[in-house]
């Protein structure tokens, strides 16, 4: 996540003394582990339910289910950690998440019914656990008031895009090269040791208690603020681009004989996000965060509209590279706006509002574009992508002031949610 711009923008510290930090690669390295299975689950559940169906709509659907799960708990797991610990929610989500995707893989191989695959889908996207908010709010917590800060955003924004590049990557191999259901067994092993790990590194994890706004009341939603709606609903879109990349190059590749190809386009779409991230991370931007944010949307908007038109696996692996450059500022973008408009106290609630967005808007996309390439080929699926990112460009521009932070000690709303002030995030 980048920075805000200050005057000294430029002498920001750099990731080798973030890392540096004393104890921080206790909870680095299983969050790291730990945070695979949101960028495995979707791909490795499409994979099996098509070959055990043979059909992109009947597998987008079990997806979707479990994105839709997802997003639905996962501020409920964010508004939990922040008042009793992430591991009195890690323990027992992880161990829920392993038998759920254990029992969805064994329905599939079995050939169930539709409606059993539906209904173990649902506790196996509810319980994915929510590593990535969680390792932030541990940086903030380690680094509370520190210049590492705002590195430590970008550094975290950078590890997402990477888990985006190796765990489809994985799960395409496993799936493709060793069984179908093996995407999904990874995952749930994956799950299972790193965050065990993770949520055995009690000393790292933030504070935790009730809740309190101003004044000491009990404090209300972060959704209370209108710029995290308005977040939301623009990280939908980042979600149609995932979920709609993830299926339509799934059929495309199936389509022109080389199943093996979605793994390497994939992996193309995701390297662009990475190595995206990292410039952002890197530069001293003159601009704040809103306009890269509203940049990064319209380049976004205008790439997807080519990617219907191509015929070839270099021309689409191009535009997927592009696609994933185009993504990372607009999500670092939003990321970085989200901490200026709440308090550290609901920082991981908020920001699990976000990765729920965009689990919804994933969940949304993988049915459509399922659906499309079904009846009209991969081309159509490709169209799922743009409309999301359309009307999510849409949705900034028209309510881009609720993105500014509000004045020096004004409240959201007369239910106590206070908010602290950056420097420019214009």
């Amino acid at each position: 996540m980048a920075s805000t711009v200050t005057s000294g923008a430029a002498k920001r510290p750099g990731y080798g003394r973030l890392l540096r930090t004393p104890g921080v690669w206790a909870f680095l390295l299983p969050g790291f582990a730990a945070r695979q299975p949101f960028a495995m689950l979707t791909i490795g559940i499409v994979l099996l339910v098509e070959h055990t169906t043979g059909s992109y709509g009947s597998a987008g659907a079990v997806a979707a289910v479990t994105g839709v799960s997802m997003a639905l708990a996962a501020p409920w797991s964010g508004r939990l950690a922040d008042r009793f610990g992430q591991r009195a929610v890690l323990v027992p989500g992880v161990l829920a998440h392993t038998a759920s995707v254990s029992l969805l893989t064994t329905l599939a191989l079995a050939g169930a019914p539709l409606w059993a695959l539906l209904a173990a889908a649902v506790p196996s996207g509810a319980s994915v656990p929510q590593i990535g908010p969680m390792v932030r709010a541990r940086w903030a917590a380690r680094l509370e008031g520190s210049p590492l800060t705002s590195t430590a955003a970008a550094f975290e924004s950078v590890t997402d895009e990477f888990t985006f590049v190796v765990g489809p990557v994985l799960a395409t191999a496993l799936c493709t090269g060793v069984h179908p259901a093996a995407g999904l067994v990874a995952e749930a092993s994956l799950t299972l040791v790193g965050g065990l790990l993770f949520a055995a590194r009690k000393r790292t994890q933030p504070a935790h208690g009730p809740h309190r706004g101003a004044a000491g009341r009990p404090r209300a939603s972060v959704l209370s603020v209108p710029g995290v709606r308005v977040l939301g609903a623009a990280f939908l879109g980042i979600g149609s681009v995932f979920g709609g990349m993830q299926v339509s190059l799934t059929a495309f590749t199936e389509q022109i004989g080389e199943p093996g190809a979605n793994g390497l386009l994939y992996g193309l779409f995701a390297a662009g996000n990475m190595l995206a991230g990292v410039a952002v991370g890197a530069i001293a931007w003159k601009c704040g965060p809103r306009r890269r944010l509203m940049a990064g949307y319209a380049a976004l908007t205008a790439t997807a509209s080519l990617l219907w038109a191509a015929q070839t696996v270099p021309l689409l692996g191009a535009l997927g590279l592009v696609t994933g450059v185009c993504i990372a500022p607009a999500l670092i973008g939003g990321y970085t706006l989200v901490e200026s408009l709440v308090p550290a106290s609901a920082r991981t609630e908020a920001l699990t509002w976000l990765t729920g967005a965009v689990a919804l808007g994933q969940a949304a996309a993988v049915t459509a574009a399922g659906r499309l390439a079904d009846a009209y080929g991969p081309a159509a699926g490709f169209l799922v992508p743009l409309g999301g990112t359309a009307l999510a460009l849409v949705t900034l521009v028209a309510f881009r002031s609720r993105l500014a932070p509000p004045a020096p000690g004004s409240r959201t709303t007369g239910r106590g949610m206070g908010h602290r002030v950056p420097a420019a995030v214009d």
